[in-house]
């Protein structure tokens, strides 16, 4: 690793410890009822919704009318993506003519597994792409569907986090808040003024923003070539803030019209990271100390730093195969200037690491260089971000969400080595709240583990409509423990909602489109509905006071038990996947193959 390398991620960690408190106090203040400095230009905004929806503000909900709306808004967001995809050849804002006759060679059509994954992906705020944005889908679905729903998933996410953090603040509650109302807020107040500072930000930088056609222009070398336009900054701005990641183009952030410099590779990690970062301060505000807030971001702070180190550290290390091919005869020695295969020149190693690290720390698909040109421990850490169930930071709301469930577990652990009732933040932890957590934790691992063993092993017949035919693996591009590596990974990316991928896999056909959907539909809601029923049980339970026994849940200890209990349970259950695909290539690797 260089100075310089160190340096980025230096200065980056520590313009978001900076941020976090300011972002947090905000959020806090917003969901709470309180007002803002927004609220005199924006609360005719919300006050229009609430009106336009029938939405009563006043009024709270138990944890089941909570879930229900969330699954009710869910699924006609599902149905109205999907629906504008497949229509799409009949709407306006289409100049090249997707979906009809009239569209481009290489245009790819949306058939209804593809609409099927791709509305599934958005809603669930995975942002999966099976398909190239820029040869596939009309400007009206780039913004009507995908956009939108940058908005409204991010914004579901941000809500479940606030209610649960309510379940521990409150006391002998029955209610846990309106669903409607904090979408609303999280909408109107957080991710639309957020966005549109962003959007001015990066078109500042050279970020695209039009409605024009494709533009042909010949190349210096004499051949044709087709430039993609579009609305790309005010998608670009969400995708990083809600933590979708969807590019607009193929290339998502590797392209120089979604990501042209390095302030703005900088700003959109910043964004990436933001809002889950204040949602530690916010929840520490909302229980009444902000001492355990800072404790959640201390030990996503550690599970970060950690991977941002060893995939830094591998990558700048690059490939021993291609140091040997020189005159240097040492096993040991390292690939001059690292690997730099897969990456954007304008980046170099350290950002595009540093990227990989928080987007796959957090639930964010975008990318900034090709994860699948990684080197196998390189490859490995955004593997294991994922598989963490992504609360390094994580996703807006399922970051917070995601660390809590770890914390109940946490604190449960350590209750049982003591003897002791557990508690966290003076409320008991008891059989529901525990079972809840670890169905959560279950439902997501099972949707990696099993969905990537029949991946594996599944053969079609001839001319089957699931595959062209042959293995589910012949859509693996690499062989061996790679391609592996390639199906574990994809099958992570969806249940962990993150959205990237290893770029290995071609995953538009009927087989994948429907098994990665139901992936990312139980790595969704087979969290939030386990969490909302735990927040429910929280929210009824009376605080006790702290007692000679208690746990303190605020200082080191708790923090090294807390990041423990988040390594080892992704340890436990993924080790032996793990050890089929990036850490046995990483050994074979040494001794001279490659795949």
């Amino acid at each position: 690793m260089t100075p310089n390398g160190l340096f980025q991620i230096a200065a980056f960690f520590g313009l978001l410890a900076l941020f976090t408190k300011p972002m947090g106090a905000f959020m806090a203040r917003l969901f709470q009822g309180e007002r803002t400095f927004l609220h005199p230009v924006l609360s005719p905004l919300e006050r229009l919704c609430y009106r336009a929806t029938g939405v009563r503000p006043d009024s709270e909900q138990r944890w089941t009318q909570y879930a229900a709306s969330l699954l009710s808004f869910s699924f006609f967001s599902f149905l109205f993506v999907y629906l504008l995809q497949r229509w799409q050849g009949w709407l306006p804002f289409n100049p090249m003519s997707f979906g009809t006759s009239a569209a481009p060679s290489g245009a790819t059509p949306v058939t209804p597994d593809l609409a099927f994954n791709t509305a599934v992906s958005f809603v669930t705020n995975t942002n999966w792409q099976s398909y190239a944005g820029e040869t596939t889908l009309s400007y009206l679905v780039q913004m009507a569907a995908l956009t939108v729903q940058n908005f409204t998933s991010a914004a579901a996410g941000v809500a479940v986090a606030v209610a649960l953090s309510r379940g521990f603040a409150r006391q002998q509650a029955s209610s846990i808040g309106n669903f409607w109302v904090d979408l609303t807020r999280a909408v109107v107040y957080l991710f639309l003024p957020l966005s549109l500072a962003g959007a001015l930000l990066l078109c500042s930088q050279g970020v695209i923003q039009n409605l024009s056609p494709s533009v042909k222009v010949v190349t210096l070398e004499g051949q044709p070539q087709v430039i993609a336009q579009g609305p790309v900054a005010s998608q670009e701005a969400i995708k990083m803030l809600g933590t979708n990641g969807g590019g607009f183009f193929n290339a998502n952030s590797a392209h120089p019209y979604e990501n042209p410099t390095p302030l703005t590779n900088l700003v959109q990690m910043l964004m990436i990271f933001l809002i889950p970062a204040g949602l530690t301060y916010t929840f520490g505000r909302m229980v009444g100390d902000q001492k355990q807030g800072w404790a959640l971001f201390a030990a996503m702070s550690v599970l970060f730093l950690l991977g941002v180190c060893v995939l830094y550290g591998a990558e700048q290390s690059g490939n021993p195969v291609l140091a040997r091919l020189g005159l240097q005869t040492d096993p040991s020695a390292t690939q001059p200037g690292g690997n730099m295969e897969g990456k954007e020149v304008r980046f170099g190693i350290a950002a595009t690491a540093h990227f990989a690290a928080i987007t796959t720390g957090a639930s964010c698909g975008a990318v900034n260089g090709m994860h699948d040109s990684f080197t196998p421990l390189g490859g490995l850490v955004p593997l294991f971000n994922m598989q963490t169930g992504e609360v390094i930071f994580g996703g807006t709301g399922a970051g917070l969400y995601g660390i809590l469930l770890f914390a109940i577990l946490a604190v449960f652990i350590a209750g049982l080595m003591v003897g002791r009732t557990p508690e966290y933040l003076g409320k008991k932890i008891e059989g529901k709240e525990v079972k809840m957590a670890m169905l959560a934790l279950i439902a997501t691992s099972a949707a990696i583990l099993l969905f990537t063993g029949a991946g594996a092993v599944i053969e079609f017949a001839q001319g089957s409509y699931w595959n062209a035919g042959g293995p589910a693996t012949a859509n693996l591009n690499n062989a061996g423990p790679h391609g592996f590596g390639e199906l574990l990974y994809s099958y992570s990316s969806a249940a962990a909602n993150n959205g990237s991928a290893f770029a290995g896999l071609n995953a538009n056909t009927p087989w994948y489109n429907l098994t990665l959907g139901l992936a990312m539909l139980i790595g969704r809601f087979l969290i939030i509905i386990p969490m909302l029923a735990a927040a429910s049980s929280l929210a009824a339970k009376r605080k006790l006071a702290a007692t000679t026994g208690t746990l303190p849940t605020h200082g080191p200890l708790f923090v090294t038990l807390l990041v423990g209990t988040v390594v080892i349970v992704g340890a436990l259950t993924f080790f032996p996947a793990l050890s089929l695909s990036p850490v046995v290539e990483h050994l074979l690797m040494q001794q001279g193959r490659l795949f």
